[in-house]
Protein backbone atom coordinates (compact mmCIF):
# COMPACT_ATOMS: atom_id res chain seq x y z
CA UNK A 1 0.00 0.00 0.00
CA UNK A 2 1.44 3.43 -0.88
CA UNK A 3 2.30 5.48 2.18
CA UNK A 4 0.48 8.74 2.76
CA UNK A 5 2.72 11.80 2.84
CA UNK A 6 1.73 13.93 5.85
CA UNK A 7 4.29 16.66 5.14
CA UNK A 8 3.03 20.04 3.99
CA UNK A 9 4.70 21.49 0.86
CA UNK A 10 7.87 23.33 1.79
CA UNK A 11 7.78 25.69 -1.16
CA UNK A 12 5.10 28.18 -2.12
CA UNK A 13 2.05 27.48 -4.25
CA UNK A 14 0.86 30.37 -6.36
CA UNK A 15 -1.06 30.85 -9.59
CA UNK A 16 -1.67 33.23 -12.46
CA UNK A 17 -4.01 33.42 -15.42
CA UNK A 18 -3.42 33.50 -19.16
CA UNK A 19 -5.88 35.41 -21.33
CA UNK A 20 -5.35 33.16 -24.32
CA UNK A 21 -5.78 34.19 -27.92
CA UNK A 22 -5.02 30.59 -28.88
CA UNK A 23 -8.04 29.20 -27.03
CA UNK A 24 -10.40 32.10 -27.63
CA UNK A 25 -13.34 31.30 -29.92
CA UNK A 26 -13.30 27.52 -29.39
CA UNK A 27 -16.51 25.83 -30.55
CA UNK A 28 -17.23 24.41 -27.09
CA UNK A 29 -17.47 27.88 -25.63
CA UNK A 30 -14.95 26.94 -22.94
CA UNK A 31 -13.24 29.85 -21.16
CA UNK A 32 -10.12 31.24 -22.80
CA UNK A 33 -8.81 32.74 -19.54
CA UNK A 34 -6.93 29.86 -17.97
CA UNK A 35 -5.36 29.36 -14.57
CA UNK A 36 -1.81 28.05 -14.22
CA UNK A 37 -0.74 26.77 -10.81
CA UNK A 38 2.94 27.19 -9.99
CA UNK A 39 5.06 25.58 -7.30
CA UNK A 40 8.02 27.71 -6.28
CA UNK A 41 10.85 25.90 -4.49
CA UNK A 42 11.70 26.38 -0.85
CA UNK A 43 13.89 29.48 -0.53
CA UNK A 44 12.62 31.13 -3.71
CA UNK A 45 11.45 34.26 -1.88
CA UNK A 46 14.70 34.63 0.06
CA UNK A 47 17.08 34.46 -2.88
CA UNK A 48 17.70 36.04 -6.27
CA UNK A 49 18.60 32.74 -7.95
CA UNK A 50 17.15 31.66 -11.29
CA UNK A 51 15.62 28.21 -11.64
CA UNK A 52 14.86 25.71 -14.40
CA UNK A 53 11.18 25.22 -15.16
CA UNK A 54 9.24 21.97 -15.58
CA UNK A 55 5.71 21.97 -17.01
CA UNK A 56 3.30 19.13 -16.26
CA UNK A 57 0.35 18.38 -18.56
CA UNK A 58 -2.51 16.59 -16.79
CA UNK A 59 -4.08 13.43 -18.17
CA UNK A 60 -7.62 13.11 -19.52
CA UNK A 61 -10.29 14.15 -16.94
CA UNK A 62 -7.53 15.92 -15.03
CA UNK A 63 -6.25 19.44 -14.56
CA UNK A 64 -3.05 20.99 -13.33
CA UNK A 65 -5.14 22.35 -10.45
CA UNK A 66 -5.83 18.80 -9.31
CA UNK A 67 -2.19 17.76 -9.47
CA UNK A 68 -1.17 20.11 -6.68
CA UNK A 69 -3.88 18.93 -4.25
CA UNK A 70 -3.97 16.58 -1.29
CA UNK A 71 -3.73 12.86 -2.08
CA UNK A 72 -4.80 9.89 0.02
CA UNK A 73 -2.28 7.06 0.30
CA UNK A 74 0.22 8.98 -1.77
CA UNK A 75 1.44 12.51 -2.30
CA UNK A 76 0.81 15.55 -4.43
CA UNK A 77 3.39 16.55 -7.01
CA UNK A 78 4.74 19.34 -4.74
CA UNK A 79 5.16 16.82 -1.91
CA UNK A 80 6.89 14.39 -4.26
CA UNK A 81 9.21 17.12 -5.49
CA UNK A 82 10.07 18.10 -1.91
CA UNK A 83 10.88 14.48 -1.05
CA UNK A 84 13.11 14.06 -4.10
CA UNK A 85 14.91 17.32 -3.28
CA UNK A 86 15.43 16.25 0.34
CA UNK A 87 16.90 12.93 -0.82
CA UNK A 88 19.30 14.71 -3.19
CA UNK A 89 17.85 13.13 -6.33
CA UNK A 90 16.87 16.50 -7.78
CA UNK A 91 17.50 20.13 -6.96
CA UNK A 92 15.15 23.12 -6.72
CA UNK A 93 13.10 24.06 -9.76
CA UNK A 94 9.87 25.83 -10.68
CA UNK A 95 6.94 23.59 -11.64
CA UNK A 96 3.96 24.83 -13.67
CA UNK A 97 0.58 23.08 -13.86
CA UNK A 98 -1.80 24.57 -16.47
CA UNK A 99 -5.53 23.92 -16.26
CA UNK A 100 -6.31 22.28 -19.61
CA UNK A 101 -9.67 20.75 -18.74
CA UNK A 102 -12.39 21.03 -21.40
CA UNK A 103 -16.14 20.44 -21.58
CA UNK A 104 -15.44 17.12 -23.33
CA UNK A 105 -13.61 15.83 -20.29
CA UNK A 106 -9.99 16.39 -21.17
CA UNK A 107 -7.38 17.52 -23.62
CA UNK A 108 -4.88 16.09 -26.09
CA UNK A 109 -3.10 19.47 -26.25
CA UNK A 110 -3.31 19.77 -30.03
CA UNK A 111 -4.68 22.62 -32.13
CA UNK A 112 -8.37 22.17 -32.95
CA UNK A 113 -11.21 24.64 -33.52
CA UNK A 114 -13.41 22.58 -31.21
CA UNK A 115 -11.32 22.82 -28.03
CA UNK A 116 -8.95 25.60 -29.01
CA UNK A 117 -5.33 25.74 -30.10
CA UNK A 118 -3.76 24.14 -27.05
CA UNK A 119 -0.55 23.19 -28.81
CA UNK A 120 0.02 26.86 -29.58
CA UNK A 121 -1.12 27.86 -26.09
CA UNK A 122 1.72 25.85 -24.55
CA UNK A 123 4.45 26.82 -27.00
CA UNK A 124 3.57 30.46 -27.68
CA UNK A 125 1.67 31.73 -24.64
CA UNK A 126 2.44 29.66 -21.55
CA UNK A 127 6.23 29.79 -21.77
CA UNK A 128 6.50 33.59 -22.18
CA UNK A 129 4.05 34.18 -19.31
CA UNK A 130 6.09 31.97 -16.98
CA UNK A 131 9.32 33.71 -17.94
CA UNK A 132 7.74 37.14 -17.42
CA UNK A 133 6.51 36.36 -13.91
CA UNK A 134 9.17 34.15 -12.33
CA UNK A 135 12.93 33.93 -12.05
CA UNK A 136 13.49 31.12 -14.51
CA UNK A 137 16.61 30.31 -16.47
CA UNK A 138 15.98 31.50 -19.98
CA UNK A 139 16.32 29.25 -22.99
CA UNK A 140 14.97 25.91 -24.14
CA UNK A 141 17.74 23.87 -22.53
CA UNK A 142 16.43 24.91 -19.11
CA UNK A 143 12.84 23.80 -19.77
CA UNK A 144 11.19 20.37 -19.55
CA UNK A 145 7.66 19.18 -20.17
CA UNK A 146 6.13 15.91 -19.02
CA UNK A 147 2.83 14.19 -18.40
CA UNK A 148 0.96 10.91 -18.22
CA UNK A 149 -1.57 9.45 -20.68
CA UNK A 150 -3.08 12.38 -22.62
CA UNK A 151 -0.59 14.62 -20.83
CA UNK A 152 2.27 12.38 -21.90
CA UNK A 153 0.96 12.50 -25.46
CA UNK A 154 0.81 16.30 -25.30
CA UNK A 155 4.38 16.46 -24.01
CA UNK A 156 5.59 14.16 -26.78
CA UNK A 157 3.80 16.23 -29.43
CA UNK A 158 5.50 19.34 -28.08
CA UNK A 159 8.83 17.59 -28.58
CA UNK A 160 8.01 16.46 -32.11
CA UNK A 161 6.59 19.78 -33.30
CA UNK A 162 8.21 22.34 -31.01
CA UNK A 163 11.45 20.74 -29.89
CA UNK A 164 13.16 24.12 -30.13
CA UNK A 165 11.27 25.19 -27.00
CA UNK A 166 12.28 22.30 -24.76
CA UNK A 167 15.38 20.68 -23.37
CA UNK A 168 13.81 17.48 -22.07
CA UNK A 169 10.53 15.55 -22.29
CA UNK A 170 8.95 12.61 -20.46
CA UNK A 171 5.88 10.78 -21.74
CA UNK A 172 4.38 8.32 -19.27
CA UNK A 173 1.93 5.99 -21.04
CA UNK A 174 1.32 8.64 -23.69
CA UNK A 175 -1.10 7.72 -26.48
CA UNK A 176 0.75 5.98 -29.32
CA UNK A 177 -0.37 3.39 -31.85
CA UNK A 178 -3.86 4.63 -32.60
CA UNK A 179 -4.88 1.36 -34.28
CA UNK A 180 -4.56 -0.37 -30.91
CA UNK A 181 -5.61 2.49 -28.65
CA UNK A 182 -8.79 3.80 -30.30
CA UNK A 183 -10.27 1.53 -32.95
CA UNK A 184 -11.97 -0.80 -30.48
CA UNK A 185 -13.89 2.14 -28.99
CA UNK A 186 -15.78 3.10 -32.15
CA UNK A 187 -18.51 0.40 -31.96
CA UNK A 188 -19.07 1.22 -28.29
CA UNK A 189 -19.34 4.92 -29.05
CA UNK A 190 -21.85 4.30 -31.84
CA UNK A 191 -23.89 2.20 -29.43
CA UNK A 192 -24.01 5.05 -26.93
CA UNK A 193 -25.03 7.51 -29.65
CA UNK A 194 -27.75 5.26 -31.10
CA UNK A 195 -30.42 6.54 -28.71
CA UNK A 196 -29.64 10.09 -29.84
CA UNK A 197 -29.91 9.55 -33.61
CA UNK A 198 -26.14 9.30 -33.77
CA UNK A 199 -25.81 13.01 -32.99
CA UNK A 200 -22.84 13.77 -30.69
CA UNK A 201 -24.22 17.20 -29.75
CA UNK A 202 -27.56 15.75 -28.60
CA UNK A 203 -25.73 13.03 -26.66
CA UNK A 204 -23.53 15.59 -24.91
CA UNK A 205 -26.47 17.86 -24.07
CA UNK A 206 -28.28 14.87 -22.56
CA UNK A 207 -25.24 14.10 -20.41
CA UNK A 208 -25.31 17.64 -19.05
CA UNK A 209 -28.78 16.97 -17.65
CA UNK A 210 -27.65 13.87 -15.74
CA UNK A 211 -26.41 13.89 -12.18
CA UNK A 212 -23.54 11.54 -13.02
CA UNK A 213 -21.96 9.90 -16.05
CA UNK A 214 -21.79 6.13 -16.37
CA UNK A 215 -18.66 4.31 -17.44
CA UNK A 216 -19.89 3.54 -20.95
CA UNK A 217 -21.10 7.10 -21.42
CA UNK A 218 -17.78 8.46 -20.24
CA UNK A 219 -15.79 6.34 -22.68
CA UNK A 220 -18.09 7.46 -25.50
CA UNK A 221 -17.47 11.07 -24.46
CA UNK A 222 -13.73 10.41 -24.47
CA UNK A 223 -13.94 8.99 -27.99
CA UNK A 224 -15.82 12.11 -29.12
CA UNK A 225 -13.09 14.24 -27.53
CA UNK A 226 -10.49 12.38 -29.56
CA UNK A 227 -12.54 12.96 -32.72
CA UNK A 228 -12.72 16.67 -31.87
CA UNK A 229 -8.94 16.69 -31.46
CA UNK A 230 -7.74 14.65 -34.42
CA UNK A 231 -10.36 15.23 -37.13
CA UNK A 232 -12.56 18.24 -36.28
CA UNK A 233 -15.27 19.32 -38.70
CA UNK A 234 -16.66 22.81 -38.05
CA UNK A 235 -19.75 21.90 -40.12
CA UNK A 236 -20.68 18.96 -37.88
CA UNK A 237 -22.60 19.27 -34.58
CA UNK A 238 -20.14 20.75 -32.07
CA UNK A 239 -17.46 20.19 -34.70
CA UNK A 240 -17.36 16.46 -33.94
CA UNK A 241 -17.48 13.58 -36.41
CA UNK A 242 -16.34 9.98 -36.10
CA UNK A 243 -14.04 8.31 -38.65
CA UNK A 244 -16.49 5.44 -39.21
CA UNK A 245 -19.73 4.76 -41.06
CA UNK A 246 -22.51 5.18 -38.48
CA UNK A 247 -24.39 2.12 -39.78
CA UNK A 248 -21.61 -0.42 -40.30
CA UNK A 249 -18.78 1.03 -38.17
CA UNK A 250 -16.44 0.61 -41.17
CA UNK A 251 -13.52 2.98 -41.15
CA UNK A 252 -13.71 5.93 -43.52
CA UNK A 253 -10.11 5.94 -44.82
CA UNK A 254 -9.79 9.71 -45.36
CA UNK A 255 -11.04 10.53 -41.87
CA UNK A 256 -9.03 7.79 -40.18
CA UNK A 257 -5.92 9.05 -41.93
CA UNK A 258 -6.58 12.43 -40.34
CA UNK A 259 -6.41 10.70 -36.97
CA UNK A 260 -3.28 8.79 -37.90
CA UNK A 261 -1.50 11.99 -38.88
CA UNK A 262 -1.50 12.73 -35.13
CA UNK A 263 -0.22 9.28 -34.15
CA UNK A 264 3.36 9.44 -32.82
CA UNK A 265 4.11 6.30 -34.83
CA UNK A 266 3.27 8.12 -38.06
CA UNK A 267 4.90 11.34 -36.92
CA UNK A 268 8.12 9.45 -36.15
CA UNK A 269 8.41 8.71 -39.87
CA UNK A 270 8.68 12.42 -40.60
CA UNK A 271 12.21 13.75 -40.70
CA UNK A 272 11.26 17.12 -39.22
CA UNK A 273 9.71 15.43 -36.16
CA UNK A 274 12.77 13.25 -35.62
CA UNK A 275 15.07 16.24 -35.98
CA UNK A 276 13.04 18.10 -33.36
CA UNK A 277 13.39 15.17 -30.93
CA UNK A 278 17.13 15.06 -31.60
CA UNK A 279 17.37 18.59 -30.20
CA UNK A 280 16.38 17.29 -26.76
CA UNK A 281 18.87 16.39 -24.07
CA UNK A 282 16.53 13.74 -22.67
CA UNK A 283 13.54 11.94 -24.19
CA UNK A 284 11.96 9.49 -21.75
CA UNK A 285 9.17 7.06 -22.72
CA UNK A 286 7.59 4.43 -20.50
CA UNK A 287 4.43 2.34 -20.25
CA UNK A 288 3.02 -0.46 -18.15
CA UNK A 289 3.11 -3.92 -19.69
CA UNK A 290 -0.59 -4.39 -18.82
CA UNK A 291 -1.91 -1.05 -20.04
CA UNK A 292 -5.72 -1.21 -20.48
CA UNK A 293 -5.55 0.96 -23.60
CA UNK A 294 -2.81 -1.19 -25.20
CA UNK A 295 -0.41 1.76 -25.28
CA UNK A 296 2.51 -0.55 -24.50
CA UNK A 297 2.41 -1.84 -28.09
CA UNK A 298 2.56 1.59 -29.66
CA UNK A 299 5.31 2.65 -27.26
CA UNK A 300 7.37 -0.40 -28.23
CA UNK A 301 6.98 0.38 -31.92
CA UNK A 302 7.76 4.04 -31.36
CA UNK A 303 10.96 3.14 -29.50
CA UNK A 304 11.97 0.78 -32.31
CA UNK A 305 11.41 3.46 -34.94
CA UNK A 306 13.39 6.00 -32.97
CA UNK A 307 16.26 3.55 -32.59
CA UNK A 308 16.24 2.80 -36.31
CA UNK A 309 16.57 6.51 -37.04
CA UNK A 310 19.21 7.16 -34.40
CA UNK A 311 17.02 9.26 -32.07
CA UNK A 312 18.46 8.96 -28.57
CA UNK A 313 15.85 8.12 -25.92
CA UNK A 314 15.13 6.05 -22.85
CA UNK A 315 12.35 3.47 -23.12
CA UNK A 316 11.22 1.54 -20.08
CA UNK A 317 8.39 -0.92 -19.53
CA UNK A 318 7.21 -1.93 -16.08
CA UNK A 319 4.78 -4.43 -14.59
CA UNK A 320 1.61 -2.37 -14.15
CA UNK A 321 -1.43 -1.02 -15.97
CA UNK A 322 -2.55 2.53 -16.90
CA UNK A 323 -3.72 3.75 -13.50
CA UNK A 324 -2.03 5.10 -10.39
CA UNK A 325 1.36 5.68 -11.96
CA UNK A 326 2.56 8.79 -10.16
CA UNK A 327 5.34 6.72 -8.62
CA UNK A 328 6.97 6.66 -12.06
CA UNK A 329 7.76 10.35 -11.59
CA UNK A 330 10.46 9.20 -9.17
CA UNK A 331 12.19 7.82 -12.25
CA UNK A 332 11.56 10.62 -14.75
CA UNK A 333 11.93 13.79 -12.68
CA UNK A 334 15.61 13.18 -11.83
CA UNK A 335 16.33 12.59 -15.53
CA UNK A 336 14.49 15.77 -16.53
CA UNK A 337 16.10 17.83 -13.79
CA UNK A 338 19.57 16.61 -14.73
CA UNK A 339 18.91 17.53 -18.36
CA UNK A 340 17.72 21.07 -17.69
CA UNK A 341 20.54 21.85 -15.28
CA UNK A 342 23.41 20.03 -17.04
Amino acid sequence: MPQHNFERPRGRLTEFTVDSDAIKGNLLGDPHVRTVAVYLPEGYDDSDADYPVLVELAGFTGSGLKRIGWQSFGESVPQRVDRLVASGEIGPAIYAFPDGFTSLGGNQYVDTPVMGNWERFIADELIPRIEDRYRVRKGARHRAIYGKSSGGYGALIQGMLHGEHWGAIASHSGDAGFDWVYRGDFPKCLGALAAFDGNPAVFIEALKEQRKIGGGEFHALMTLAMAASYDPDPDSPMGIRLPVDVETCELIPERWNNWLNHDPLVMADREECRNALNNLSVLFLDCGSRDQYHIQYGTRVLSRKLKEHGVEHVHEEFDDDHLGLDYRLDRSLPLLYGAVTG
